[in-house]
């Protein structure tokens, strides 16, 4: 399990996070200018290099996110310019399609988070811009909402790319445009004019996730371990039953992927602080902050002692690797690859936890996040080879589709990068650097206060 390290101050990682912009910087500018943006929106490295990989275009806002959140870390205004330039050319399509549920993951991280930079006042109001930016979330809220399963007594999710009969965990990240959509005043309007509250469907949504994608402990199965999650869930859209756990990137439906079990614990994370602030949602929090609790205590306990959990904790190659979980992950061992990206997920994740909860509880919480950053701001995770256009080294696609790349003097792929992991790297740096500099508190919400 992890080793928190329980006087780690957010300041003494000051310095290490300045390097980390520095490099951060380089590494955005490297692929604005040499990364094909004919070939589609770069997924994962290959020897170092951006490349795609057809499925959806999940990622773009990603890219682009990144220069915003660069631009809001160190006030460098190319940043800006390319975050705000790439989002008004190029992210147009990702506000009204209807075939994916990664809204929340493009939209919010272009949109959003110039939105929200004007509010927090950290670049000028212009009304028009304002309204502009609004009005992409109003419209994506609602596609995203549109998206919907409904399942027996009531309730239903937002389905995946896989059908009407899919809920992923990974989904659970995509509420939040569904929120912010019903705080800037937008509803949405289905047949017969029927007016759909978007904060009641996002809810929806969650409830089931957390009934159906989390163990809870308590006798569901023979598989019942408090905390593990499932990356998908089937249902009967007949009749509205739930049918399976299933996996689509993870090992089995009876284990846990860790990028799903990390999207679990940030999602429900920072939902619980949008929540908090939500008149008449205080009945909401209890359940929600069960699944928050035990999708982090599951992390913690069947992770290495750095903090960087090997891709599934059930992969078949890990019964090779004796007590793994007694020592610092070893990304490059011959038999399971690790995946940082879940790290910077899931810590982002311990430390709005900890922050939200407080005291002595949410203590273990906010530490095991900090934990997790320091060991992510130094090498083998952090890439400082300027040849390299990651940021962080070690992340993890798809490995039963074999679409990660393994060096020839290697038996499991190590040393590559993802976007969503450099984005949420990122974002996780710039939530900590602001408990140092005592700046806006960041969060995907401030961009509605």
């Amino acid at each position: 399990m992890i080793q928190i390290n329980g006087s780690l101050q957010p300041k003494q990682l000051a310095a290490r996070l300045q390097q980390f912009w520095r490099l951060s910087a380089q590494k955005i500018l490297d692929i604005e200018r040499h990364y094909d943006t004919a070939q589609g929106a770069p997924v994962f490295t290959r020897q170092g290099k951006y490349t795609t990989r057809g499925w959806t275009e999940w990622t773009q806002g990603f890219q682009y996110g990144s220069a915003i959140l660069q631009f809001d870390a160190t006030d460098d205004d190319q940043f800006l310019d390319i975050g705000r330039q790439s989002t008004l050319r190029v992210m147009a399509p990702h506000l009204s399609h209807t075939g994916v549920h990664d809204h929340g993951f493009n939209n919010v991280s272009t949109y959003g988070n110039l939105l929200r930079l004007m509010r927090e006042e950290r670049i000028p109001f212009n009304e028009w811009e304002a309204n502009f930016y609004e009005l992409a979330l109003k419209v994506s809220g609602a596609v995203q909402a549109s998206r919907f399963t409904p399942i027996r007594n009531g309730g239903g999710f937002i389905y995946s790319f896989n059908g009407p009969h899919s809920l992923f965990v990974d989904t659970i990240r995509s509420c939040r445009i569904l929120m912010l959509s019903h705080q800037l005043g937008h509803v949405l309007q289905a047949e017969n004019d029927v007016r759909i509250s978007l904060l009641e469907r996002a809810l929806q949504h969650m409830k089931t996730t957390a009934t159906y994608n989390i163990w809870y402990g308590e006798g569901r199965d023979n598989y019942d371990e408090r905390g593990r999650t499932a990356h998908e869930c089937i249902f009967n859209t007949n009749d509205g039953n739930f049918r399976a756990p299933n996996a689509q990137q993870g090992f089995s439906g009876f284990t846990t992927w860790t990028r799903g079990l990390a999207w679990a614990m940030l999602g429900f994370a920072e939902e619980l602080e949008f929540l908090a602030s939500v008149p008449g949602a205080n009945e909401h929090l209890p359940w929600m902050e069960k699944a928050a609790r035990a999708t982090c205590d599951f992390y913690i306990q069947h992770t290495p002692t750095d903090g960087v959990p090997y891709w599934d904790t059930g992969a078949p190659g890990l019964a090779r690797m004796g007590d793994y979980l007694a020592k610092p992950a070893d990304p490059f061992n011959p038999h399971e690859p690790v995946d940082s990206s879940a790290a910077a997920i899931a810590a982002q994740g311990l430390i709005r936890l900890g922050k939200f909860l407080g005291g002595e509880e949410g203590g273990k919480y906010f530490q095991a996040g900090l934990t997790i950053l320091q060991t992510l701001l130094e090498e083998p995770y952090l890439s400082t080879d300027p040849a390299h256009q990651g940021l962080l080294l070690h992340t993890i696609y798809h490995r039963p589709n074999g679409w990660d790349y393994t060096p020839k003097e290697g038996q499991a792929p190590y040393g590559e990068s993802c976007m969503w992991g450099d984005y949420h790297m990122r974002e996780l740096a710039l939530t900590v650097q602001g408990f140092i500099t005592g700046e806006s508190y960041y969060t995907f919400f401030n961009c509605v206060k």
